[in-house]
């Protein structure tokens, strides 16, 4: 038997398309392997997408913390002048105070303090130094300089911290006049 099928044009309606469809008289069988050849083609091709591997690459990283121990002062030279003002008259003692620096911090490590020394070995004038109102840690009082390390704040553990520094220099009258320069060193430590 010949068939002749009409030749299929896009550009007619969708029912001329219906009506071709119509005349083509397709049997059970032939819709069955259309379908089943149609579905076949759908799930290779989604296979084939899926099984596509891109390209990947790993390595290994690791974070490495050190102890961290920062500290800075604030300010350059603080300039103690002890002139008559607020001297009272018949004292000996003679003082004056600065307060105009602060001290910063920074420690990543537990039980650690914070100590201060001079590099002059045996100065005139009394100098003092106080911690006043640290973040962190606590006040050791207030502390009179010399070349050994003297303790000016403990427990300041693991943080970031300041606080003002209150210089006291002191003369006595019976000491004359003079100076003393004084280089300060500030220090993080094991407590």
């Amino acid at each position: 038997m010949k068939y002749n099928a009409p030749i299929l044009d896009v550009s007619d309606s969708p029912q001329r398309s219906l009506s071709v469809l119509t005349t083509l008289n397709p049997t059970p069988k032939l819709i069955r392997t259309l379908v089943l050849v149609t579905f076949s083609s759908l799930v290779l091709f989604l296979e084939t997408a899926q099984s596509q591997t891109y390209g990947t690459s790993s390595h290994d990283i690791t974070v490495a913390v050190s102890t961290i121990t920062l500290i800075q002062v604030s300010s350059g030279a603080v300039n103690l002048t002890i002139d008559g003002t607020g001297v009272a008259a018949g004292q000996d003692e003679m003082s004056t105070t600065d307060e105009s620096t602060s001290l910063q911090w920074g420690v990543n490590s537990g039980n650690r303090k914070i100590t201060v020394n001079t590099n002059l070995v045996a100065p005139t004038f009394v100098l003092k130094v106080f911690a006043v109102s640290p973040t962190q840690g606590i006040a050791a009082g207030e502390v009179t300089i010399s070349s050994a390390d003297a303790d000016l704040l403990y427990d300041i553990g693991k943080s970031t911290g300041s606080c003002s520094l209150r210089y006291t220099g002191v003369a006595y009258a019976s000491q004359g006049i003079g100076s003393d320069a004084h280089t300060l060193t500030f220090t993080v430590t094991t407590q």
